[in-house]
């Protein structure tokens, strides 16, 4: 009775384990492994960094219910600005897309799905803009996330700051993902 009741009350407890994870989002990249060190690639082709700055592919799953829009974004919480660097901000991201291609970061390649907006970052322009931490700090961190809204965009084109993109993005988020990845430069 005891073996009965041991292995109901483990199903149970692993079929909410299960409804918990099916009803949370998640984001993954087949370019960057979760808290792997991200390849040249992917970092930044300029400020002295010598990479090819494509943006990485990346696929998201989980949205919930009333999900009308996605936004991408890309921020490093280390730079050494007092309030971090944003690297990547796609949005209007329309609600039956759950990928985007490798280099969709690039405006002119024509990968991110219509009708999303790449905004300016702080490198000044809009796209994905690699990492490219100073010569010598420690690996920074680069945190991709995809944000589920409840709207199916945001007023705003290419030109809006990241802080404004962040302030909408935070009001209207029902969920998000994310994983880190991270990268250095030696001396």
């Amino acid at each position: 009775m005891w073996k009965a009741l041991s292995i109901a009350m483990l199903s149970s407890i692993l079929a909410a384990a299960g409804s918990a994870r099916a009803a949370g989002m998640s984001l993954s990249s087949p370019d960057i492994k979760r808290n792997g060190t991200i390849s040249m690639e992917y970092v930044y082709k300029g400020f002295g960094c010598t990479g090819n700055n494509v943006s990485p592919a990346l696929q998201w799953r989980g949205a919930p219910k009333g999900t009308k829009s996605f936004a991408v974004t890309v921020y490093d919480p280390d730079a050494p600005t007092g309030s971090g660097w944003w690297h990547w901000v796609l949005f209007n991201i329309p609600a039956d897309v759950t990928s985007l291609p490798r280099n969709a970061g690039d405006p002119g390649a024509n990968l991110a799905p219509a009708g999303s907006v790449q905004g300016r970052t702080d490198f000044g322009a809009p796209g994905y803009r690699g990492p490219c931490p100073p010569t010598g700090d420690r690996p920074h961190r680069y945190h991709f996330t995809v944000y589920a809204l409840d709207i199916p965009r945001i007023d705003a084109d290419q030109n809006a700051s990241a802080a404004f993109i962040g302030f909408n993005i935070h009001f209207h988020t029902l969920a998000k993902a994310s994983f880190v990845g991270r990268y250095g430069r030696k001396k």
